[in-house]
């Protein structure tokens, strides 16, 4: 392997630098913003002689990209990205503040240690590194570093791939979060490439009625009528139809337990994986959560309109087909906005880049397994998908047993072992010098 020692040594204090700026995102534009961020990684790069660009797409909404030559100029062009706003998080939860970069118990704890500030940091040490050793990747490296990934995309990846294609001439493949961390399956321990990701929909059911007072009878209420839907659309069971990715992992822990994949033995398969079953079980089928209601302003007043909000994730060659089965279940009298969409998208495993990826992980853990899967929640490839570029998760981390990982992503007390982070750098390190 490349020697990333250096980089090593630094991932830490460059992911808790970039953990105290508090880049909380909640959506519609409300946001934190990500300059200051991006204005950090653009010194930091700096300092190596790496010049960068920043994009903005609102007032502080800032993403960057640069790109660094590879040795082959006539290979096509990899693509590296992450992105640097996090979900908000409520302090009075936390054991810790969850902007301080706190190492505790040999574990970095911070809004962003796993979603996706851990990534950005081994990118960005992995790259100095590679500078101040005056090596050269094989094939151009085009990275960057979005905003607005956790709302969707459209102040972030969706703006630059939109108003600045150029950046990205001549990629064909990229890399992001959600990939190449391990499971620990019966003493066996097992990296997870993404290679597939199901679609988003976000949409805004609203209920129309007659507005009243709420002593009166209303057989037009659509608050009612909006309840009647959401729960339809909640309590639905979806056919399950498992997309290949997803059977190629089953498959793969099936062949290490001895438990033969069938229809019946499933949910035993999935119970191997531990928590990153949260990850795993929602891929068997296209899902419809609603999320949270808005309607009326007070007791004795029936409202004229209600709103139900529904988070929609669906299967690959299948986002038609749930939108009508969705009117369907919402009934008369409801209109359907769509809020927020992505594609889902499948990347091809049996490929060079994969092939890389498999060989930087065992070279750095010699007994490991490798399998592909299906993320059910999606990234910012959705955007960079729109350019042809077929999209990974390859975020390498080896974690212990102990740490829930899964729940990790958006949840209380977010963590990352500071060990995982080291491994992760040096096995990035020597994955983008080789891709």
């Amino acid at each position: 392997m490349f020697d990333f020692s250096a980089a090593e040594d630094e991932v830490t204090s460059l992911c808790q630098q970039l953990i105290r700026i508090d880049t909380q995102n909640w959506g519609m534009n409300k946001a934190n913003p990500e300059r200051p961020a991006a204005e950090l990684i653009e010194s930091w790069f700096a300092e190596v002689g790496l010049q960068s660009t920043i994009v903005e797409s609102a007032p502080g909404r800032a993403s960057l990209v640069t790109r660094i030559s590879g040795v082959d100029a006539t290979a096509p062009a990899l693509v590296v990205h992450g992105h640097t706003d996090v979900v908000p998080a409520a302090a009075e939860d936390w054991s810790v503040d969850p902007f301080a970069g706190v190492i505790k118990d040999g574990l970095l704890w911070g809004r962003g240690a796993v979603d996706m500030k851990d990534m950005d940091a081994m990118i960005i040490a992995a790259i100095r590194d590679m500078i101040r050793q005056g090596l050269q990747p094989r094939r151009d490296l085009i990275v960057a570093f979005f905003a607005d990934e956790e709302a969707g995309g459209e102040y972030g990846a969706r703006y630059v791939v939109r108003n600045h294609p150029e950046f990205f001439a001549g990629a064909t493949e990229a890399i992001s979060e959600v990939g190449g961390y391990s499971v620990d399956i019966r003493g066996q321990r097992v990296y997870l490439i993404q290679t597939a990701e199901k679609g988003l929909a976000w949409l805004n059911l609203i209920a129309h009625g007659s507005a009243g007072h709420g002593s009166q009878r209303n057989d037009d209420n659509p608050v009612t009528r909006l309840a009647a839907a959401i729960t339809r659309i909640g309590e639905h069971e979806w056919p399950q139809d498992i997309p290949p990715a997803t059977r190629q992992l089953l498959e793969g822990v099936s062949e290490i337990t001895g438990i033969a994949f069938t229809s019946e033995t499933i949910g035993e398969l999935l119970t191997e994986l531990g928590s990153v079953a949260k990850f795993v079980a929602p891929t068997l089928q296209n899902t419809s959560n609603p999320t949270f209601l808005e309607a009326g302003y007070k007791h004795n007043v029936i409202p004229g309109t209600a709103t139900g909000y529904v988070d929609c994730r669906t299967l690959p060659g299948q986002h038609e087909d749930v939108m009508l089965t969705i009117k369907e279940l919402a009934g008369p009298g409801i209109d359907i906005e769509v809020s927020e969409q992505g594609p889902a998208l499948e990347a091809d495993y049996q490929t060079p880049l994969v092939a890389q990826m498999n060989a930087s992980l065992l070279a750095a853990d010699p007994d490991a397994k490798v399998l592909p899967y299906t993320l059910s929640g999606g990234t910012d490839n959705k955007s960079l998908s729109e350019l042809g570029i077929a999209g990974y998760g390859f975020a390498p981390l080896r974690l212990t047993g102990d740490l829930d990982f899964p729940a990790m992503f958006h949840g209380v007390d977010e963590r990352v072992p500071v060990d995982a982070l080291r491994f992760g750098t040096r096995v990035l390190g020597d994955f983008l010098m080789r891709a």
